[in-house]
C-alpha cells in the first residue's frame, strides 16, 4: 500500500531493467533502497557477473535501473525500507539476444559429414543452426552446388553431398535464437586426401558462334536435374561481367543483384541438351532474353533451385565468353 511499482511500464531488455515507481506516503518512505542481483549462482559456460545495482531512492517516484546485465539471465529486484520491510519483490529475466560464433566445425571422413559443437544457451534458447555449403566438383570447375540450410536446435551434424574426390567445400554456420542469426564460423574442406589439389576458382566453359552484328552467342546447354528427379525448370541469368564472386552470388540468388547486375533472359524446362540462341530479344513474362553488345564480356548462368521449407538448394554451371 505504500509503494505502487508500474508493471505496465516497465521496460527489459538484454542489458537492462528498468522500472518506475511510486510512493504514495512520501513521509513513510524515507530511506527506500533499490537492490538487483543475481536470481541464482551463475554456472559455466553461461557464467554471469554479480551487478553491484543498488541505489537510494527519494521523493514521491522515480525510475529505478539496474545495468549492465547478462541476456537471458534472471535477477531479482527488492525494494526494502529500513530495518526490515521488504515493500517489493520480483524476478525478471532479461531479452535474449543472438549467440555467439561456434567455436568447432570439423569434417568427419569416415561419415562424410561435417561435425560442431552444440553452442550453449547463454545468450537465448538455440532454436536452430545456419548452414551454408558451396561445393566444388573437381572433374567440372564450371559447376556450382550451394546450398542454404537450417536446422534443429538439437542437430549437430550434417551429411555433405556426395562428389568425386577432390571436391572442395565452403563452409559457414551460424547459431540462432529468437533474437536472430549470431556471427558465422567459416570453414573449407576438401575430400580426397591432403595432397588432393584445391579446385582455383570457378572456370567457365565457351560458347559457340558469337555473332556480334547480331548480338546473339549459342549456349551449349545440358540439363542439370537428375534423371530421378522430375522436369524442372531452369533459369538463364546473364550478366555483363567475369567476376568470379558475382557468379557465387547469381546462383545463390541474392535478390539485390537483379535488374542492376543481372538479369533473367530465359526459364528453360530441360530434359535434354539443346542449343539455345542467347541475344535473340525473345520476350516472356518477367525475362528479357535481351540482345549482346559487342565489346562486352559475359557471363551466362545455368540455374536449378531446389527449394523447401526448411532448405535451399542451387546448382550451377556457367558460361563465360566476350563478344
Amino acid at each position: 500500500e505504500v509503494l505502487q511499482v508500474d508493471l505496465g511500464t516497465l521496460e527489459i531488455s538484454s542489458t537492462s531493467i528498468k522500472l518506475n515507481w511510486t510512493c504514495r506516503f512520501p513521509d513513510a518512505c524515507q530511506g527506500m533502497r533499490a537492490m538487483c542481483r543475481l536470481a541464482e549462482p551463475s554456472s559455466l559456460p553461461c557464467e554471469a557477473e554479480e551487478v553491484k545495482g543498488e541505489q537510494m531512492l527519494h521523493g514521491q517516484e522515480g525510475t529505478f535501473t539496474c545495468s549492465p546485465l547478462q541476456p537471458f539471465t534472471e535477477y531479482s529486484v527488492t525494494i526494502d525500507l529500513p530495518p526490515n520491510a521488504t515493500l517489493f519483490s520480483w524476478l525478471f529475466t532479461t531479452e535474449e539476444t543472438v549467440p555467439g560464433k561456434p567455436e568447432k566445425l570439423w569434417l568427419d571422413p569416415d561419415r562424410g559429414s561435417l561435425r560442431w559443437n552444440p553452442l550453449p544457451s547463454c545468450n537465448g534458447d538455440i532454436i536452430g543452426y545456419q548452414l551454408s555449403i558451396t561445393a566444388r566438383n573437381a572433374g567440372d570447375s564450371s559447376a556450382l552446388e550451394m546450398e542454404r540450410l537450417r536446422l534443429n536446435g538439437s542437430v549437430t551434424e550434417h551429411r555433405l553431398p556426395e562428389h568425386s574426390p577432390g571436391s572442395s567445400y565452403a563452409v559457414t554456420i551460424r547459431g540462432l535464437t529468437a533474437a536472430g542469426a549470431g556471427a558465422a564460423l567459416a570453414r573449407d574442406f576438401h575430400t580426397g586426401g591432403s595432397d588432393t589439389p584445391q579446385p582455383q576458382g570457378i572456370s567457365c566453359r565457351s560458347v559457340r558462334d558469337i555473332a556480334p552484328s547480331q548480338g546473339t552467342a549459342v549456349l551449349p546447354l545440358r540439363p542439370i536435374a537428375r534423371r530421378s528427379e522430375a522436369a524442372r525448370e531452369h533459369q538463364l541469368i546473364v550478366a555483363a561481367t567475369h567476376n568470379g564472386s558475382l557468379v557465387e552470388s547469381l546462383c545463390s540468388g541474392e535478390p539485390q543483384l537483379f535488374n542492376a547486375t543481372a538479369y533473367v533472359a530465359a526459364l528453360l524446362n530441360l530434359s535434354a541438351p539443346t542449343d539455345f540462341v542467347l541475344g535473340d530479344g525473345s520476350r516472356g513474362q518477367g525475362q528479357h532474353n535481351a540482345a549482346l553488345r559487342p565489346g562486352w564480356d559475359y557471363t551466362a548462368l545455368l540455374r536449378l533451385a531446389r527449394l523447401s521449407p526448411q532448405a535451399e538448394k542451387f546448382t550451377c554451371v556457367c558460361y563465360s565468353f566476350s563478344v
